[in-house]
């Protein structure tokens, strides 16, 4: 055991010395999570929609829709009202992009709704603003099935006043519970991309670096000491893991203190970014087994880490890509890391991301198992 820690510390003593896994492990990777938070800071969160509202009724039903259905929503955050007196004044509200849509209630609107005649409410919407202008028509034809509602139930009663229209109860109601996100931003999720690939470079000089030892003719000296293989094999890939986990957790650290992104439960993040890091230990260990010198290596893992990368959604999010490529992402390990962190943002518990740790979990059992399989032909001096 003291042998193996003794491989390890060497190791990274050499990388300290080596600049350039300081840029590559978080100065790159920061820079370019710091670039895209820039970029795509708020692009996924959209404004309240503004609707422009024209009573000239102020009977009972238009005050109804006006204070209880779109009262109720400005309250609640999901739309902001601006009050005018006539059709002409909203529409010059909407010219001005001051309103996505405007509801007009003609004179006598609930006269004729409590009287049972034929009436209608005019909704305007702006070209520019679909989503916006489909809204305001939703909640409109909501309010007018819950009004038909009301007067088949008081024809079925046999008739009623206009107060007991206004307290019929509607047969169903929808409770919208508010809960946690879990998923990621674009700004957070890019940032956690961003991490995840370049994890991928960081750790493969840990189990290359045995290829290392063997162009310079060390190898042959460790090779000679009174250690097993293994334990040569053991402390070089704790040496990738402890350069992983020191590079991912200042990363995290420093996008939370700086860039305000929001991971999640501390306990349930720093286990998956250790599951992470074994899983792209394990790949990267399994993908310098195949090369026969240090820089054929670092080529094959290279690519291996870009193709990985690309397809476990680093780059363009899984959800728009979706079909043959989103089953593919399902064989990436950063497809689970970024799945994982989404399960658990919003300070949602730990055990919501269990299932994309174990899967990391269980690339880095496979991997690493078939890397120290395939090790003796490394050791080769």
């Amino acid at each position: 055991m003291r042998a193996m820690w003794l491989i390890t510390a060497k190791d990274l003593r050499q990388r300290v010395r080596d600049k350039s896994v300081f840029l590559l492990a978080i100065v790159v990777p920061f820079g370019l999570a710091a670039i895209f938070s820039l970029v795509f800071k708020g692009i996924d969160t959209q404004e309240a929609p503004t609707f422009a509202v024209a009573d000239q009724d102020r009977g009972q039903i238009a005050t109804a829709f006006t204070g209880q259905v779109l009262g109720t929503l400005e309250r609640e955050g999901v739309i902001r009202l601006r009050t005018v007196g006539t059709e002409q004044e909203a529409l010059a509200l909407l010219e001005r992009g001051e309103a996505d849509a405007a509801y007009v209630i003609p004179g006598g609107f609930s006269q004729a709704v409590l009287g049972g005649h034929a009436t209608s409410m005019r909704l305007i919407g702006d070209a520019d603003a679909a989503i916006s202008s489909f809204v305001a028509r939703s909640v409109a034809e909501s309010f007018v099935a819950d009004v038909r509602y009301v007067r088949v139930a008081l024809a079925t009663k046999g008739g009623g006043t206009p107060e007991e229209a206004l307290r019929v109860p509607v047969p169903v109601t929808v409770e919208d519970l508010a809960a946690e996100r879990r998923q990621l931003s674009l700004a957070e999720s890019f940032s956690a991309g961003m991490a995840v690939f370049f994890l991928f470079f960081t750790v493969q000089f840990g189990f290359s670096s045995i290829l290392d030892e063997r162009r310079d003719g060390t190898l042959a000296r460790l090779l000679a000491a009174p250690v097993s293989r293994y334990t040569i094999v053991l402390g070089k890939l704790l040496g990738g893991i402890v350069v992983g986990v020191v590079s991912m957790a200042v990363l995290v650290v420093a996008s939370t203190l700086l860039l305000g992104a929001q991971w999640g439960e501390p306990l349930g993040v720093g286990v998956l970014v250790v599951a992470g890091v074994l899983a792209a230990t394990g790949v990267m260990a399994l993908v310098a087994t195949v090369a026969t010198t240090a820089e054929q290596a670092g080529n094959v893992q290279a690519v291996v880490a870009v193709l990985l990368g690309v397809l476990g959604g680093v780059f363009i999010p899984v959800q728009q890509m979706g079909g043959a490529f989103a089953v593919l992402s399902m064989i990436t390990p950063h497809r689970w890391f970024l799945e994982g962190l989404a399960d658990l943002h919003g300070a949602n518990p730990p055990v919501l991301a269990a299932v994309p740790t174990l899967a990391l979990l269980g690339f880095a059992a496979v991997t690493t198992g078939i890397a120290l399989l395939r090790a003796g032909r490394m050791l080769r001096p």
